[in-house]
């Protein structure tokens, strides 16, 4: 009978020994605190075992009231040291080559070897683990703004559903450990997009807590130990000659991702609760695959694809005539003005006029053409300036020409009143800035002369009659150099060098940031594609008699494989030799096909 009456108690005592030595605990404290809780119950029960049977009750109600209260304490206690007890014996990890492991623990491993180890047509990115590595500092601060700044607005929008008065981070960060890429592939196919498939692994150690306001509590919620391992298919289409290169990022999940956490709740960890942590876990995976698994995609958009993908339709003539009654900006001395043009909704440098010294009623009679794109909402911009030797050069005035306004192929002669700006509210306008006068004509291309899909906004000039066959003409257009220092004098100008012919453009005396817009032309019998052109900034003095009549400003040798490939370029270069000095350089390979 003794041993019937002892076994209520041994198994607990079996339960407890098995709960320490699952989870690492001291069952020697547990085994007291259970002897001291079951003899306290064991007093409890015979005393109130005696009251009911004097009141009448059976001995089945006795248990069954029993049972009610022992299961309940049983819980709270339960979740107390399950969620509390922390483990004080913990084994460092052996580590051991991986020639010592058997079969069973090398499969046990499989998981965790990179995707460009199991399969070969996944490429190594170490270079941009490093990257991110270096950059996640800053990365971190980006994207916690950035989950904040669209966080908050719809936590606000949903709040009063759930009688919530307010949720707020009290801290935001994504830890110091970056996400890793274990392999990319990338697939080729005959369409105009990119398709990249990354495995991505993150354990990280954020700190995220949440504050929730509701009914005088204000109770903390932490989200620790975030891990995240996710294999997205990343699509970039289409592919357009507007930077950045493509219109839309299409982004799935080719499996449903692993994602585990755990949220503290008044410092205990809930996920810890048999059942809940399966069931979150599930619930995400099936929630994120619902949304994102392949073939459903996530598209974030970067360019209108209306317009990147726009073709020219049609070339706009524009003769600058002249100016009239412009009003000078010197205080000493008449203005240096000149004209820039500037299609609207194009990223292509402005058109200029040379500079008119010492002018308020200059005639230009510079005639440009330029490529339109969709007449019905692009403008010409015209702005004259006050050219200036040395600082910013002061604006005098400026129009616009909606373009929908000129009939096509039918030339118009217009006058422009000068405005400070294109705001019809400001007052400043009224005042007169002078005039400008322009000859404008619109031609649209035919089928026939429509450019080939993929060209770029400029139209190449064919080379002139009598140009050899299978040659074309090389032409070099000298904008305008940037940041120039000289050491005893500053008046560049540039020097051309090819295939032993020299060329140069005019001086500009006492400038740091000359503009020349001068034209060069080189004749050739064969495209020049192994050779290359030097240029040279040189200043010559302009006194006789210096120790140093001149000096180089620096230089820059341009390899013309590229112009004779993409017919034009048009690029700012840094001068080798200089400090800070800069050429913009235009060169166009003509051809009479």
């Amino acid at each position: 009978m003794g041993a019937h009456k002892s076994l209520p108690t041994q198994i607990p005592l079996l339960l407890i020994s098995w709960i320490s030595s699952r989870f690492r605990s001291d069952y020697g404290i547990l085994r007291r605190i259970w002897f001291v809780i079951s003899r306290l119950f064991c007093f409890w029960g015979q005393n109130r075992r005696g009251e009911r049977l004097k009141n009448g009750g059976s001995e089945h109600d006795i248990g069954a009231f029993g049972f009610g209260i022992g299961v309940s304490i049983g819980l709270v206690i339960g979740y107390y040291f399950f969620i509390y007890f922390q483990s004080t014996h913990v084994e460092n990890p052996k580590i051991r080559p991986l020639v010592e492991r058997d079969s069973k623990s090398l499969q046990d491993m499989l998981p965790e070897i990179p995707m460009w180890v199991k399969n070969p047509d996944h490429d190594r990115v170490d270079w941009l683990n490093k990257f991110i590595e270096l950059m996640w500092p800053y990365l971190d601060k980006a994207i916690c703004k950035t989950v904040k700044k669209i966080a908050e607005p719809i936590i606000k929008e949903q709040i009063p559903k759930y009688k919530i008065d307010s949720v707020d981070f009290d801290s935001l960060t994504l830890g110091h450990l970056p996400p890793t890429f274990q392999g990319m592939k990338v697939y080729t196919t005959d369409e105009k997009e990119l398709i990249m498939e990354p495995s991505i692994k993150w354990a990280g150690n954020p700190n995220i807590h949440v504050a929730v306001k509701a009914f005088g509590l204000r109770p903390t919620v932490q989200v620790v130990d975030l891990q995240v391992f996710a294999s997205p298919r990343i699509t970039l289409k289409p592919l357009v000659p507007s930077f950045p290169c493509f219109c839309q990022i299409y982004v799935s999940l080719m499996d449903k991702p692993h994602v585990d956490f755990g949220v503290k709740l008044l410092g205990a960890d809930i996920m810890s609760i048999p059942g809940l942590y399966r069931f979150v876990q599930e619930m995400i995976k099936d929630q994120v695959a619902a949304r994102y698994l392949w073939p459903k995609t996530l598209e974030v958009p970067v360019l209108d694809p209306a317009k990147a993908m726009k073709r020219p339709v049609g070339m706009l003539h524009v003769k600058v005539v002249r100016a009239m009654k412009l009003k000078k900006k010197d205080l000493l001395g008449a203005s240096d003005p000149y004209v820039k043009l500037k299609l609207t909704e194009e990223k292509l440098p402005s058109k200029k006029t040379a500079v008119k010294h010492r002018n308020l009623n200059p005639e230009w009679n510079e005639e440009f053409n330029m490529v339109v794109k969709d007449p019905e909402s692009q403008a010409l911009e015209i702005i004259v300036y006050d050219w200036e030797q040395v600082g910013k050069h002061d604006k005098m005035g400026m129009n616009v020409i909606p373009l929908k306004e000129i009939t096509p192929e039918e030339p118009k002669v217009m006058t422009l009143e000068l405005l400070k700006n294109m705001d019809p509210n400001d007052t400043q306008n009224e005042k007169s800035r002078g005039q400008i006068v322009l000859e404008v004509v619109y031609k649209p291309f035919s089928d026939d002369t429509l450019p080939a899909e993929g060209e770029d906004g400029d139209v190449i000039e064919k080379a002139p009659d009598g140009t050899p066959e299978g040659g074309g003409l090389l032409v070099v257009i000298i904008h305008q150099a940037e940041d120039l220092e000289g050491k005893h004098h500053t008046n560049p100008s540039v020097r051309l060098l090819f295939r032993g012919e020299e060329k140069r453009t005019k001086p500009v005396k006492k400038n740091r940031d000359p503009m020349w817009g001068e034209e060069f032309a080189f004749t050739l019998e064969e495209p020049p594609t192994n050779d290359r052109m030097h240029l040279e900034v040189v200043s010559t003095s302009s006194r006789m008699g210096l120790i140093h009549p001149k000096e180089s400003l620096g230089y820059v040798d341009i390899h013309l494989a590229d112009v004779v490939s993409n017919k034009r370029i048009n690029e700012k270069y840094n001068l080798i030799d200089s400090k800070n000095g800069k050429l913009l350089v235009e060169m166009q390979w003509r051809t009479s096909g």
